[in-house]
């Protein structure tokens, strides 16, 4: 049995989708649940170099023996649901929908859109966060799934209780993963700059709380990071400690073309700025990771993007994921060279740590010390 918790330490797009559908086929994960909304698409290029881009399914759907749930703490827009699954070709035996997941309705969106939160907030206007608010409100307009399938009839077959499945699966020593939303920057409770975030919690404790699964139960925790951390574009989105632009980094990774990134739902271009040691540490400290991966290694040396082992990384990408190891105090188990899952090198051949068997303290420099010693295994 292992339960799996993914979750992003910067400001979101730092690739827990792909390395969300990377561990579900290594581990041969039998349940995968997304948290969240359709307000964060996630995305990873398959081998054919298609982007595959899913914003209310998990990533897990790339196993095809995997069952794919939406938790009750998660919100739902019913067309982008459906489309998904009509698109994926799955059925209620692979999908499970909670039944007391909140339905987003039309009026969310122009809520948002009255609100200006785009203009002030960078918001997607997908309807989250007004969804959101009105069930804290416990209004008599509020819709969870199982009201909303009795104008539906679809979404009949796919209802249960996610929490009662996920808890009986892992008695049963059954492997599960939970895929976190966003990022531990934007989160609504602890990220430096409120009301500059998202909606909801962030942390793995928040993805628990939305699945209804103790964190007792969990044994592994991956917190994924960038090499150079991204924001969506206006100051309105919040601040980007030591901003830079695309061509800075294409200069200095030698890549031969130019870069730029845009996000997966509104297709706003993205600023981006160095790594952010103190997010990272924060990030850790409040999230305890077993694993960390790091996607953008070729964004430090493009030569990099054509490596198929640790070994064969430029001594530059070497060199961050050691300084990474040892300040943040935690092995970087995925490595990221580009944007497919073949370009995720992973160093899971080892047996994986277990929450609980190791200690952690900051010392007076402001770096986690732990009592074992890290070491690279580049």
């Amino acid at each position: 049995m292992s339960v799996w918790v993914v979750v992003g330490g910067q400001y979101g797009s730092e690739g827990k989708g792909k390395i969300s559908a990377l561990i579900t086929l290594q581990e041969d994960i039998d349940i995968c649940i997304r948290c969240g909304g359709p307000n964060s698409g996630h995305s990873f290029v398959a081998d054919d170099g298609t982007m595959r881009l899913v914003r209310q399914l998990p990533t897990g759907f790339v196993n095809p023996r995997t069952k794919l749930m939406i938790p009750a703490g998660a919100v739902v827009d019913l067309e982008v649901l459906r489309l998904e699954i009509e698109a994926l070709g799955l059925n209620p035996d692979r999908v499970r929908v909670d039944r007391n997941a909140m339905i987003i309705e039309g009026a969310d969106k122009e809520n948002e859109r009255h609100l200006q939160l785009r203009e002030r907030l960078s918001s997607t206007l997908c309807g989250v966060g007004s969804a959101v608010a009105r069930r804290a409100m416990r209004g008599a307009d509020v819709r969870l799934a199982e009201t909303a399938a009795r104008t539906n009839p679809w979404l009949s077959d796919y209802l249960d209780d996610i929490a009662l499945l996920v808890n009986d699966a892992i008695d049963e020593g059954q492997n599960v993963l939970v895929e976190g939303t966003q990022g531990f920057g934007l989160s609504l409770y602890h990220t430096r700059e409120y009301p500059k975030s998202t909606s909801r919690d962030t942390t793995v404790a928040g993805c628990l709380s939305e699945v209804g699964v103790s964190p007792r139960l969990v044994t592994q925790v991956v917190l994924v990071l960038r090499t150079f951390p991204i924001r969506v574009a206006g100051k309105q989105a919040g601040s980007l400690n030591a901003e830079i632009d695309w061509k800075t980094i294409q200069a200095e990774s030698g890549c031969p073309f130019a870069i730029e990134e845009c996000t997966t739902v509104t297709k706003m271009p993205r600023r981006v700025a160095r790594f952010d040691w103190q997010l990272a540490l924060s990030a850790t400290r409040i999230n305890r990771p077993t694993h960390i991966a790091v996607n953008g290694l070729d964004y430090l040396c493009f030569a990099d993007g054509s490596a198929r082992a640790p070994s064969q990384l430029s001594d530059k990408s070497q060199g961050f994921v050691k300084e990474i190891e040892t300040r943040l105090a935690t092995p970087v188990t995925f490595l990221g060279v580009g944007p497919r899952i073949s370009t995720t090198l992973s160093r899971l051949s080892r047996p994986s740590p277990v929450i609980g068997t190791e200690k952690t303290e900051l010392n007076v420099s402001g770096r986690p010390h732990i009592e074992r010693q890290v070491t690279s295994r580049c």
